[in-house]
């Protein structure tokens, strides 16, 4: 009982524990180095479905709840606790960081040490995001990701430009942020604590919350990221090594939306309501001129990067539907995000590990030499569309049956981005698998390794569960976007 009472507590700690036992292994032992962080990262993967084994899906109210003196002095305290919504994030974190050190398995070869180390700090940071519940303790944790991510694009990076993009990608992600710092003090002084849940019985004015929101959400919106402060996510995929851009799309998309749910919603639900037009037409602009730049991207990686922008900002029109189809619809299509996304980029890194380059015209007619590659490559393609049996159908369809009973106009245009995404994602795979193949650039073919194989195994089986039988992840949630609704409303 005690291990299930504090399992939240051990899970945080673990990639702590994994950096210290990695810091006395001497750089030049490679292959211990990359046993150990896969042994941690997956001990860390198993106890987190622990979580979700011992999960009370009757309850809406947070649970594995553990707190901790920080700074008596300031009434502030170190809570940690999750909810059916934080639940699968950290499941999803935990499954994509193993994967992502697989992925690295063999093309890392300088810094191998800091790169393991990076990525165990990442995901300390990342499942403390999704389960700390203070909001200053929330800051720290979600400006604190910004560090590992800074380093694994600049100096993993893949090309020359590499550095401007990490710059690019931390100057826009802080900036947005320093709003936020600015509001979380504020709440400080006005409330006399940061406690999640103190903060959700205290009521902030109408105009406070509408200062806040904003605050909030310049930090959140560059997260996601939302039209006109998208523009470090191509960059930054472009330049990240094929690890980097899956937890980027995998994880890191989804801090600003969880961001919104777990605390704008709650704490400033009027404003929420007052500025629900402005992200509605912010969003399905994000996701038609998106959609559209996306078809006329001649890189591999910056077209999936575009991909993922149109689909984030259709996950916001089901966020502020504001009723509890479009929410569930919203955070499904989050998680079938993450594991569609992070699928792509894997497959963009097979044969960027094979041949060194992204650019589409150099790839034709692998259909006739990497057949289970293709057929991979298909399968991630279908569930890109929303093809039904896959996830994406179910997230998506929640989403626009929830945005239709709250804006019709919106989820009309909202579904045009279903078509064009059928146009790019469509266009893109015939353009890699069929035709003739281009031997005046590569002489040299090989199909998927066990080891690729089994890095895309697990994310095929998870995209079709949710596909298939979405149940068992609704449940879960369900009590949870129903206490989320009647502290909005009521």
């Amino acid at each position: 009982m005690f291990y299930i009472k504090n399992l939240l507590i051990i899970i945080l700690l673990l990639p702590l524990a994994g950096m210290v036992f990695l810091s006395f292994i001497p750089a030049y032992n490679r292959t211990f180095l990359k046993s150990i962080a896969l042994q941690f990262t997956c001990q860390i993967f198993l106890l987190s479905l622990f979580l979700w084994f011992f999960f009370d899906k009757s309850l809406g109210t947070f649970q594995y709840v553990n707190k901790n003196l920080w700074i008596s002095s300031l009434n502030l305290n170190f809570t940690t606790g999750i909810d059916g919504i934080s639940l699968f994030f950290i499941i999803l974190t935990t499954l994509l960081v193993p994967l992502c050190l697989l992925v690295s398995w063999k093309s890392i070869e300088k810094n191998l040490k800091e790169f393991l180390l990076a990525f165990l700090l990442m995901e300390f940071f990342l499942i403390g995001v999704f389960c700390i519940l203070d909001l200053l303790l929330f800051y720290i944790f979600f400006e604190s990701v910004l560090i590992p991510m800074f380093l694994i694009i600049g100096v993993w990076g893949s090309r020359e430009r590499k550095i401007r993009a990490a710059f690019f990608f931390f100057l826009y992600t802080l900036l947005g942020s320093v709003l936020m710092l600015l509001s979380v003090l504020y709440i400080y002084y006005r409330v006399g604590t940061t406690d999640y849940e103190t903060l959700l019985t205290f009521s902030f004015t109408t105009f406070e919350q509408k200062l806040l929101w904003l605050a909030f959400f310049a930090s959140f919106a560059t997260k996601i990221p939302m039209v006109p402060v998208h523009l470090w996510l191509p960059e930054a995929h472009v330049e990240a090594p094929t690890s980097g851009s899956v937890i980027l799309a995998g994880i890191l998309l989804k801090l600003g939306t969880y961001g919104f749910i777990r605390f704008s919603f709650p704490l400033f639900s009027s404003a929420c309501f007052y500025f629900t037009p402005i992200v509605y037409a912010i969003s399905v602009i994000g996701i038609v001129y998106t959609s559209l730049t996306a078809i006329r991207q001649s890189d591999f990686k910056r077209i999936i990067a575009y991909t993922s922008v149109a689909h984030m900002n259709l996950v916001m029109v089901g966020l502020f539907s504001f009723n509890i189809i479009g929410i569930e619809g919203a955070i499904l299509q989050s998680l079938s995000h993450g594991f569609v996304a992070s699928a792509l980029f894997l497959i963009i890194g097979v044969v960027y590990e094979r041949h060194h380059t992204r650019i589409v015209k150099y790839y034709g007619g692998l259909v006739h030499v990497m057949p289970l590659y293709v057929f991979v490559f298909l399968f991630f393609t279908m569930s890109n569309i929303g093809l039904p049996g896959t996830g994406s159908f179910v997230g998506e369809f929640l989403i626009l049956a929830g945005s239709y009973k709250s804006n019709t106009c919106i989820t009309f245009i909202s579904a045009t981005g279903m078509i064009l995404g059928g146009c790019y994602s469509l266009w893109l795979f015939n353009r890699i698998s069929y035709g003739n193949l281009k031997t005046k650039y590569f002489q040299k073919y090989s199909d998927i390794n066990k080891r690729e194989f089994f890095i895309f195994l697990p994310l095929l089986l998870s995209t079709l569960v949710l596909g298939v039988y979405p149940e068992i992840f609704l449940q879960p949630i369900h009590m949870s976007v129903n206490l989320l609704i009647e502290l909005m409303y009521f």
